[in-house]
């Protein structure tokens, strides 16, 4: 396993371990790469505890997006918190870096989005509704940074809707962003708000240095 990736959790309990996931690190294997993943690492690291220990994946974030995921440690869990996803994960914000200056300081985007034979998702007439709000934190000179609320799980629908109002997140060559000022994708899943037992813990992410380095001044 490569060393340039360290486990960062953010919480744990005898049900959920929730943990932040680097840029550029896939969630899961892929038939190409087997070990250097998310679901590797977190499993690595409660089997050191028993050897018999095992970790289901709850949610999953895109190779080059960072934030928060939560693994479950039993099917049961896995599923109870599967099943009730829009509910039990009541608040979910990304922070997105955008190309070009956001002229309104806060909008609600509500868009049908279908996928394609390649696997590309686009705005239609028809299809599943996607529903982002945002609000502008910092603009400076060519960018604007973010924060984004999803009121549904649809794939890559931040991405699609941003790209739709002509602000695509910086280093998405896949939804129009041919500038990456930052080498990376523009997009942290940065704060969960989640249930844990009979109550909501507020779970956040550290912001990256990425992010921090080209918008002075950010606190985590």
């Amino acid at each position: 396993m490569s060393s340039s990736f360290k486990l960062d959790i953010l919480y744990e309990d005898k049900d959920l371990l929730v943990v932040c996931k680097p840029s550029k690190l896939l969630t899961v294997s892929t038939l190409k790469e087997k070990e250097q993943t998310l679901y590797y690492m977190v499993s690595s690291y409660v089997k050191k505890k028993h050897p018999k220990n095992k970790v289901f994946i709850v949610n999953r974030l895109d190779k080059d997006t960072s934030g928060i995921v939560v693994f479950a440690k039993s099917l049961r869990v896995k599923k109870l918190y599967q099943d009730n996803w829009s509910s039990y994960a009541r608040v979910r914000e990304y922070l997105a870096i955008v190309s070009g200056v956001v002229k309104k300081d806060k909008d609600v985007l509500k868009n049908y989005l279908r996928e394609d034979n390649n696997f590309r998702v686009y705005v239609s007439k028809s299809g599943l509704l996607a529903i982002t709000s945002y609000e502008v934190l910092k603009r400076i000179r060519g960018y604007t940074l973010l924060k984004v609320r999803i009121f549904s799980g649809k794939k890559n629908q931040i991405r699609v809707q941003l790209s739709n109002i002509s602000h695509p997140i910086v280093g998405d060559k896949k939804y129009g962003d041919k500038k990456n000022p930052i080498n990376r994708l523009g997009l942290h899943a940065f704060l969960l708000e989640l249930r844990i037992g009979f109550e909501y813990k507020v779970i956040k992410a550290k912001i990256p240095k990425e992010f921090k380095r080209m918008f002075n001044s950010l606190e985590d």
